[in-house]
């Protein structure tokens, strides 16, 4: 199964936490943070959203950040992603 995102939502997923911290000590996984940074999964078309022409500014394998709580959650065979608009994506991180 996979997800085709429609007019201008993008389908991303959430990069792994890391498991040490940068002087060697190995996080439990409840202590790990989870990260604000994803990877672009699909793009939807774009196209006209509530009356106006809207153009796609990221594409597949861009990495983003978006609002704390900005989307939608889905598992897809043991995966998760979540869907967001493109107007909540606050930063394209390269």
């Amino acid at each position: 199964m996979t997800l085709k995102p429609l007019a201008d939502k993008v389908v991303v997923k959430r990069l792994e936490a890391e498991e040490k911290t940068k002087s060697g000590i190995i996080l439990a996984a409840s202590a790990q943070e989870k990260p604000e940074i994803f990877e672009v999964v699909a793009v939807g078309p774009g196209g006209m959203v509530d009356g106006n022409e809207l153009k796609m500014e990221v594409k597949t394998g861009d990495k983003i950040i978006t609002g704390k709580y900005s989307g939608t959650t889905v598992k897809v065979e043991d995966v998760e992603y979540t869907i967001v608009r493109q107007g909540d994506i606050l930063a394209v991180v390269e």
